[in-house]
């Protein structure tokens, strides 16, 4: 039976998921507000109770699992849409394109380097972090003790 072809009083037995849900399948993917309109038009609803209730309306079908919202922003059943859809990444696409960077960036810190000859500091500004030594050379002083020998100390 067709949601229009339903009287009044049997459409107030439905919930406004329920009827969202009737409207999807008779008409398919519809926005936020025209779906909500038709619900109001058949229940005879004011347009007040349009403007006072459309919020919590679309935060029902935001919460609603049995609903999706589409590209163009219009909602649909999940039933009808399938998630099989997989994204295939081409990884040598990617490394491509990074080795080309590196390239730029290799080329880039070369002409910088022979830049930086003219220049007498001993700072280089072509090395990163990355290239500095981490060895323990900083803490080869360091010397451990343990509380008996820092309450003789003190």
């Amino acid at each position: 039976m067709s949601i229009y072809d339903m009287s009044k009083e049997e459409l107030e037995l439905y919930s406004y998921k329920d009827l969202t849900n009737m409207l999807l399948k008779e008409k398919g993917a519809m926005n936020t507000a025209d779906l909500f309109k038709e619900i109001t038009k058949l229940l005879e609803l004011s347009s007040s109770v349009f403007e006072n209730k459309i919020g919590d309306y679309y935060t029902t079908l935001t919460n609603d699992k049995h609903f999706i919202m589409l590209d163009d922003g219009k909602w649909d059943l999940r039933e009808n849409h399938t998630s099989d859809k997989v994204v295939i990444i081409n990884d040598s696409e990617e490394e491509e394109e990074e080795e080309e960077e590196d390239e730029l960036s290799e080329n880039k810190d070369d002409e910088d380097s022979s830049d930086d000859e003219d220049n007498t500091d001993d700072y280089d500004s072509s090395r990163s972090d990355d290239d500095f030594d981490d060895s323990d050379d900083d803490l080869k002083d360091l010397v451990i003790l343990d509380e008996d020998e820092l309450e003789l100390e003190e």
